[in-house]
């Protein structure tokens, strides 16, 4: 049995692993790559391994950069299954046809650009109808309960337990039975943390032999979940007391759901006054409507809250937005209000707008509630949070970053090192043989790595894209 890592070593975008199991090929995630764009640009047009050779993907959850390049793989060849969980597949037949829509229009505006220049045209890396057709390719599954792999001889199984990451996330447990012996393989996908609002806390994925594990806050403390309703309480009384808009970057699955639930309940309990709330996404919606559909992911409070008619997921002053009319005229409001929308990383979509139109007002507040990866816009603004003077680039022009900028560490959805290392107290030192450190960086890993082995797990290794490693 052999592991080739291909995306999210030592980076957390772009997640896939392949496994090579008695001559066939597994894919845990086909991500998307995101940060500078012609780097990203490139390795998500090209993997590491022949698509058309793949027999099987095993997903971890809906997040773009664990699903995006699905549609470039069978573009590319890829002719079999994807196994998920229910929600996942449902996510994903929105997010992949809105990732191919903002590709092509992103596209539109580069190329115009190019075309002044007299540069060759980028193209999109899929279309709506890619997306569309590699969802004729999911089959899922629920939470634990065990299934075989199509075309191996019942010789790979898999099982989903609940990551509590975001609606419909897994880590996965495969047994595989190669050469007369018995391996259990276990990947976490995104760790969720326990007591954040709407889903339940992640389960543990039991005793393995070896284990991809997610590192993305392996050396980093997060505020404790519950005080998620204070911090925002501060930072959105502060923003309305200069009467100007708090731009808030969100993804749209998960994060979005989760703040306009803090949101909705804080000011019906009137911890907050009411004011308005733009959601500036149509994916928004949707992934919102999806979210209606799946009460089996909800913790105890949520559905408590739904039993009794509460709508949590929005009062009457939070608009969803999907007419690109409707998003221009909030350019023009005048008031104290909130605009959430995506992408979460500031890479492309509506926020790509809102930030050019509102980052130059010292009245405003850039509220940044999510992880940003290294080279993304995200990341340039809370890296110049403090720095007065400060400009960035948008859509390649030029602007000054008068609006203040504040960061909430409370409400990420990756455990953070102390709730990692709560976790692997669970598993048995001696029957886990191996640990490999996915989806994180290098000042994350490195003492992420230092403390499993201080805590006796015995081999642990942070492997680089594109590493192969026979068990």
């Amino acid at each position: 049995m052999k592991i080739k890592f291909c995306g999210a070593a030592q980076a957390v975008t772009g997640s896939q692993h392949l496994l090579e199991i008695n001559g066939k090929k597994i894919l845990l995630d086909c991500g998307m790559f995101q940060g500078k764009r012609e780097e990203s640009y490139q390795m998500n047009r090209h993997f590491l391994f022949e698509p058309s050779e793949v027999d099987a993907v095993v997903l971890s959850h809906a997040h773009i950069d664990h699903t995006g390049n699905l549609p470039t793989l069978k573009v590319k060849g890829f002719t079999g299954s994807i196994y998920c969980t229910s929600a996942t597949r449902d996510l994903c037949s929105v997010m992949l046809q809105d990732s191919a829509y903002i590709q092509m229009k992103d596209v539109d505006f580069v190329n115009k650009k190019r075309a002044k220049k007299h540069e060759l045209p980028f193209n999109p890396l899929y279309t709506i109808d890619d997306a569309r057709s590699v969802m004729l390719n999911f089959k899922s599954a629920t939470y634990k309960n065990k299934f075989f792999i199509d075309g191996f001889n019942e010789k790979v199984s898999v099982t989903f337990v609940d990551a509590g990451h975001i609606l419909g996330s897994a880590s996965v447990i495969l047994e595989i039975e190669e050469n007369g012996r018995k391996i259990k393989l276990g990947f976490t996908g995104d760790l969720g943390r326990k007591n954040l609002p709407i889903l339940k806390d992640p389960d543990f994925i039991g005793n393995v032999d070896y284990l991809l594990t997610e590192s993305t806050y392996g050396n980093r403390l997060h505020d404790n979940a519950e005080l998620i309703e204070s911090e925002l309480e501060n930072a959105i009384e502060d923003a309305l007391k200069s009467n100007g808009k708090i731009i808030v970057p969100s993804f749209s699955l998960g994060r979005t759901q989760e703040l306009v639930y803090e949101l909705s309940n804080m000011m019906s309990k009137k911890d907050l006054p009411s004011f308005p709330v733009y959601v500036d996404s149509p994916l928004s919606v949707n992934i919102t409507d999806i979210f209606k559909l799946h009460s089996e992911c909800f913790d105890k409070e949520t559905a408590d809250l739904l039993a009794k008619g509460v709508n949590v997921f929005g009062l009457d002053n939070v608009k969803y937005i999907k007419d690109v009319e409707e998003s221009k005229k909030l350019n023009n409001l005048n008031q104290a209000c909130m605009i959430i929308s995506a992408s979460g990383m500031c890479e492309a979509g509506r926020i790509l707008h809102h930030l050019a139109n509102n980052i130059q007002d010292g009245r405003n507040t850039i509220l940044i509630i999510g992880y940003m990866a290294q080279n993304t816009l995200g990341r340039r603004l809370i890296d110049i949070a403090n720095i007065p003077g400060s400009k960035v680039k948008i859509y390649g022009d030029e602007y000054r970053v008068n609006a203040k900028i504040k960061v909430l560490n409370a409400f990420s959805a990756h455990a953070d090192k102390n709730e990692l290392m709560d976790y692997f107290s669970n598993f048995d030192k001696g029957s886990l043989k191996r640990i490999f450190l996915v989806h994180g960086e290098e000042d994350q890993q490195t003492p992420f790595k230092d403390n499993l082995i201080n805590a006796g797990f015995k081999d642990v290794a942070i492997p680089a894209r594109g590493d192969e490693i026979i068990l």
